[in-house]
């Protein structure tokens, strides 16, 4: 097991502060995705790879590591038609049964009604990376433990519609559309 600190990575798929369960049987967690610019963060990548290295060589051995063993940083190419994704990207989920806490800049605690964080801006993310070995499978897996607001970025998703774009004026209604 062991703890790794991203910084100014960019948040996906926030569910922070309310737990959602993803399959019908499933517990409920807290939960993410963090994005990594393979050029920008290329020494964060290459400490995440060592420290999901350390963690499976902890679990199996040095030279041992099973090759069916799944990692939870993945290639952004996986996800090309996703806001964020790409050929230039790396991403990993990371979640938790527990609330984590959420701050912002100053360390000040953040909640769902501040806005942030959102989808597209950049955090700071420690996580705790740990091996599974059972019925579901070999994997690094990493445990979600806090996450801290650094800065504003394009926000992923939908935008909210524009009722000029989407309707036209009606006219002033005379009452005849309810005859």
């Amino acid at each position: 097991m062991s703890n790794v600190t991203l910084s100014n990575v960019r948040l996906s798929y926030p569910n922070l502060f309310k737990a959602v369960a993803f399959q019908k049987d499933q517990e409920p967690k807290f939960s993410a995705v963090f994005l990594l610019n393979k050029k920008a963060d290329a020494k964060q990548i290459e400490s995440f790879k060592a420290a999901m290295k350390a963690v499976a060589e902890e679990k199996w051995g040095v030279g041992k590591v099973p090759k069916a063993v799944k990692l939870c940083l993945r290639d952004g190419s996986e996800k090309e038609d996703t806001d964020g994704y790409g050929a230039d990207v790396m991403f990993f989920s990371a979640a938790s049964n527990k609330r984590i806490p959420v701050v912002n800049r100053d360390l000040t605690p953040l909640d769902e009604s501040s806005g942030k964080p959102y989808a597209g801006c950049y955090v700071n993310v420690v996580v705790r990376l740990w091996a599974q070995d059972n019925d579901f499978g070999k994997r690094v897996n990493a445990q979600l433990r806090t996450v801290q607001f650094v800065k504003d970025g394009e926000a992923f998703g939908d935008k909210p519609a524009d009722p000029t774009k989407e309707f036209q004026a009606l006219p002033e209604d005379d009452g005849s559309a309810l005859e």
